[in-house]
């Protein structure tokens, strides 16, 4: 696991589904993440991505459930992935105006998404999903 990370995710969970979005530029499907600013956690800035990009609101786990690398500018960027269970889907949100996202099932999710370490932590939560749709 890396020392230092510069961006936080989240992946979400509904109804045993995966939500992803489209990045910024239309082209990928990714889950939202950014860059954790200063005075504010990774859970918490994983949080305010999920609801600038996606219009998610809900429950984030405390714990992150891994994290994976990319590679962006020529650089490696390290991103923290937490878990989060939607409990509200907005309408209207930040970035509604170049951004799309839809539910898809863990193993529609993992085809979509072009990052290798991701496919491998939505892969590990299809059981996990499942677990929070029944307890919720």
């Amino acid at each position: 696991m890396p020392k230092s990370f510069d961006q936080a995710a989240v992946v979400p969970v509904r109804d045993g589904l995966i939500g992803l979005i489209t990045s910024s530029n239309g082209k990928r499907w990714v889950v939202p993440k950014g860059q954790i600013d200063p005075g504010h956690t990774a859970r918490e800035a994983a949080s305010i991505e999920a609801w600038e990009e996606a219009g998610w609101l809900g429950f984030l786990e405390s714990e992150p459930i891994g994290n994976y690398t990319y590679r962006k500018e020529g650089r490696d960027r390290n991103v923290l992935v937490f878990l989060m269970t939607v409990t509200d889907e907005k309408d209207q949100w930040p970035e509604a105006s170049y951004r799309c996202r839809e539910w898809l099932t863990p193993e529609e999710a993992v085809r979509r998404v072009g990052e290798p370490g991701l496919q491998a932590l939505i892969r590990g939560l299809s059981a996990v999903s499942t677990s929070v749709r029944d307890s919720a």
